[in-house]
């Protein structure tokens, strides 16, 4: 793997951790930051997996249009653009005044993360952690 691609990899974990951590924290729990790095966790994830597949990276938040340059190499992905949608949202919906993400969907999202983290870690042939 290059090292373009293991520094996407890299950025992508680092969001999974604070996703978790924004989410369980006891003091001041952060569901919005939970969502919003959800949602970065897998924008990164599968730009590295187009880097790994000899692809240029597109600029842009929305995982349903990041995702349809993937599927010709992970064809998949189509199963997953429910999961990829509701993600997609914490992009920005959340991140300024107006809404704020409930728990409840902080917490889906951080099924959705870790659902596509682990398909897209296994399509990249990294080992499950």
């Amino acid at each position: 793997m290059n090292a373009l691609v293991n520094e996407w990899i890299g950025k992508a974990e680092a969001d999974y951790h604070s996703a978790w951590r924004d989410y369980r924290a006891r003091k001041f729990p952060n569901h919005d930051g939970a969502g919003f790095h959800a949602q970065q966790c897998i924008e990164k994830y599968l730009k590295g997996f187009l880097i790994h597949c000899g692809q240029r990276s597109i600029w842009g938040h929305d995982l349903l249009a990041i995702v349809e340059k993937c599927l010709p190499f992970f064809p998949e992905l189509e199963l997953e653009k429910p999961v990829l949608a509701f993600l997609t949202k914490f992009a920005v919906r959340y991140r300024y005044p107006g809404e704020s993400a409930s728990k409840t969907e902080a917490h889906s999202a951080l099924q959705a993360m870790k659902q596509l983290r682990k398909l897209l870690r296994d399509k990249l042939g990294l080992p499950t952690i």
